[in-house]
């Protein structure tokens, strides 16, 4: 087993010519990688969730208009909000979904990208540990998965968040459902440690924008709503350290929902596959910008001076659109 220095250590690794990966790997932070933008310092990227069923419930036509889309906008990675394999995640690295509803799926050669991606309460009723492996990097080299981690891309740093853990009725009332908790026990430790990495990652950044990428809903007007805990535990941190975005699956739905008293913007990317056609509870309509009760993604496009996010069907139809811009400053 390889011995690690208390020093942050950078390592660099290439997938292929068109990706070039760096990372700082540290006992007392998230790991952090190095996200190139394009040779005029944008950046471009979808976003899906909850999408892995085998090709079924219009996987594969999401999949399809991804492919697109994504090579319209030349687009430089895939974020995925987790819920990647159903319905109880992965048996372990050899299991065939991995290739039947992930490798054989994404096939469009837009999608031959970076893939960032988090787990999903649904991951952790599998071999959570199959998803975090490095043996499936082997197997597709666009896969990453980790439970928390940062990725910076000059202009933007992004920071992912494992989200299940907090989520207190998947240990008090799990029903039929078996949790895979290893690495998460004692809880209480692991999510104190999150937040404190977090906050203090998110106070160190000097990023002109900041995205928070989870599972679970934040604030939401879908079937699971508002997550209470990160409602009480996280949305501080991210109103404290001006945070732009928060991004997340879980509701299978595409959402957008503003802020009443700040910046942040709550977006819902989680229609991948399977839908919950009229499954909506009311929101106040002066924060509801938008709401989809069915299948497809997002992109989003950042630049210096602006972001603009747009929701797509599976027709590939433009549903909404939506940006913002940010003043820029000279350094001279």
């Amino acid at each position: 087993m390889a011995a690690f220095s208390k020093k942050p250590m950078l390592l660099c690794v290439t997938f292929t010519a068109i990706l070039s990966l760096c990372f700082v790997l540290s006992l007392a932070e998230f790991q952090r990688f190095v996200q190139p933008t394009k040779a005029d310092g944008s950046l471009s990227f979808l976003v899906v969730g909850d999408w892995g069923r085998r090709g079924g419930y219009n996987q594969s036509q999401v999949a399809h208009q991804m492919g697109i889309i994504g090579d319209k906008l030349d687009i430089d990675f895939v974020i995925s909000t987790g819920d990647n394999f159903y319905d109880d995640g992965l048996t372990g690295v050899d299991d065939p979904a991995f290739d039947e509803s992930f490798s054989n799926i994404y096939t469009a050669p837009s999608l031959q990208r970076q893939w960032y991606t988090v787990l999903g309460n649904h991951d952790y009723r599998g071999d959570v540990l199959a998803q975090l492996s490095p043996i499936l990097r082997k197997l597709d080299r666009r896969w990453l998965c980790l439970r928390s981690f940062v990725v910076d891309a000059e202009i933007v740093e992004f920071f992912f968040v494992d989200t299940t853990p907090f989520s207190d009725k998947y240990f008090t009332n799990p029903e039929d459902d078996v949790y895979d908790w290893r690495g998460v026990l004692p809880r209480d430790q692991y999510l104190s440690d999150l937040l404190k990495e977090l906050d203090l990652a998110l106070k160190e950044s000097t990023a002109k924008w900041k995205i928070v990428v989870g599972h679970h809903t934040i604030r939401s007007a879908g079937n699971h709503g508002n997550t209470v805990e990160l409602v009480a535990q996280l949305l501080p941190i991210l109103q404290a350290n001006n945070v732009d975005f928060y991004i997340n699956g879980h509701d299978h739905c595409l959402e957008h929902i503003s802020s009443p008293d700040s910046a942040l913007q709550f977006l819902t990317s989680g229609g991948g596959s399977k839908a919950w056609k009229g499954d909506i509870h009311w929101w106040n309509p002066r924060e509801m910008k938008f709401y989809y009760d069915g299948q497809g993604f997002m992109s989003v496009q950042i630049t210096q001076a602006g972001v603009d996010i747009a929701f797509y069907g599976i027709s590939g139809r433009v549903l909404h659109k939506w940006g913002t811009n940010k003043q820029l400053y000279s350094t001279i």
